[in-house]
């Protein structure tokens, strides 16, 4: 069974049983996240660029996906709900970017000012190669596919602040084509990947990889913590390069190590809904920790639910390395709207992502915000641990 079909009864099974810059001493670099809600006007162009962008990589189904050459997640992303985004620069002076840590990806990309012809170039901060002392030509052509919206353009190279580090001779990708809805209405002006090498278009080296290999953190190890609670847009969380922060969570990590590099994938077993096993995964799964999906499993549907019934849902478990992970109802159903005119969205989705990298679960925000997340680069592992 594919993990479309796996998703959807999930979900029926549910319904069934109704910058800020650390000290020296700390060792620690700090990118403060700010966080959006999902809302109506999102849902909606996110839905009309999915029609307008699927034709191009989706066949046999509305939800059956063209194996790429490595069965290409990135090519599946939607940004369209993206909740969480931080500050960079690029260039010297630094040129500043609102992006999205995404560790499902492994680029970094910026609108250029040499994008002409695309609306949301002009909407968003573009890259200024002119303004900038450390800026070097490249020009090797480069494009992104992905689930809603695409980029195109060519590599560049420049320096690259993340909070107070500078990391030198960053390949980059400037991109002069931002076609669709997606990046339109985006919050953000680009995307920073923190996925492996594997999956980087280009072969470009990511900016993760030259922090470590440029000697600019003590510690391989980068984690997150999103803010679930925050009530309006502004603190949105924390990304940590270097190490964590003990205060973002409870206990100790359950680590489990990465099973193949290109995704922070690793393997899961069974799922339980109201403590009880579904099968979905009792002989082993593989699964993805993916800080830019919103939400559990993919994005290519959602499923109302009544709020009302909030209180009668049960939790469901994920099995990983032995522990079971549980999410609350109010954890996995998303709310859009206040009041009378509040409605719920269900946290899973379904997907089927193709050999050789599926099947498998993408583990997003959803997942990631009760669990705070650490990415270990030096001994390739992720590691759970209940947020504070």
């Amino acid at each position: 069974m594919g993990t479309r079909g796996l998703a959807v009864l999930l979900l029926a099974a549910v319904l069934l049983q109704a910058l800020l810059p650390a000290s020296e001493a700390e060792g620690l670099v700090r990118i403060a996240l700010k966080k959006r809600h999902i809302d109506r006007n999102s849902r909606v162009a996110a839905s009309l660029s999915g029609r307008e962008e699927g034709q191009h990589h989706l066949i046999g189904g509305a939800n059956t996906l063209r194996s790429e050459e490595e069965g290409d997640i990135v090519s599946l992303k939607n940004y369209m709900n993206a909740q969480y985004f931080g500050e960079i620069g690029v260039g010297t002076p630094p040129q500043k970017f609102t992006v999205i840590f995404d560790t499902g990806s492994s680029n970094l990309w910026v609108p250029s000012a040499k994008c002409y012809f695309s609306i949301a170039c002009y909407l968003h901060a573009r890259y200024k190669a002119g303004a900038s002392s450390t800026y070097k030509k490249n020009g090797k052509p480069a494009a992104i596919q992905y689930g809603t919206g695409s980029i195109a353009g060519y590599f560049s190279e420049d320096s690259v602040t993340v909070g107070d580090l500078v990391v030198k001779d960053q390949e980059f990708i400037e991109a002069t084509k931002e076609p669709g809805v997606t990046f339109l209405v985006a919050k953000f002006d680009g995307i920073l990947g923190l996925g492996f090498k594997e999956i980087s278009v280009g072969k470009a080296v990511p900016v993760w990889y030259n922090m470590v290999e440029q000697g600019l953190i003590s510690d391989p190890v980068f984690s997150f913590w999103l803010n679930r609670h925050a009530d309006d847009e502004g603190e949105g969380g924390e990304i940590i390069f270097g190490g964590m922060d003990p205060k973002h969570y409870v206990g100790e990590h359950t680590y489990v190590p990465v099973t193949q590099k290109g995704y922070w994938q690793f393997d899961m077993g069974d799922v339980l809904v109201g403590g009880k096993s579904t099968g979905f995964c009792a002989g082993g799964c593989a699964a993805i920790a993916d800080s830019g999906t919103s939400l559990l499993a993919g994005p290519t549907g959602e499923s109302a639910v009544d709020c009302a019934s909030l209180g009668s849902m049960p939790d469901i478990e994920f099995t990983i390395s032995g522990k079971k992970f549980a999410l609350k109802p109010e954890e996995y159903i998303l709310k859009v709207g206040e009041g009378a005119a509040a409605q719920c969205i269900s946290g899973f989705t379904a997907m089927d992502i193709p050999p050789p990298r599926g099947p498998l679960w993408i583990l997003g925000d959803v997942f990631m915000g009760p669990y705070h997340t650490v990415f270990d680069y030096g001994k390739l592992r992720v590691g759970f641990a209940k947020a504070a």
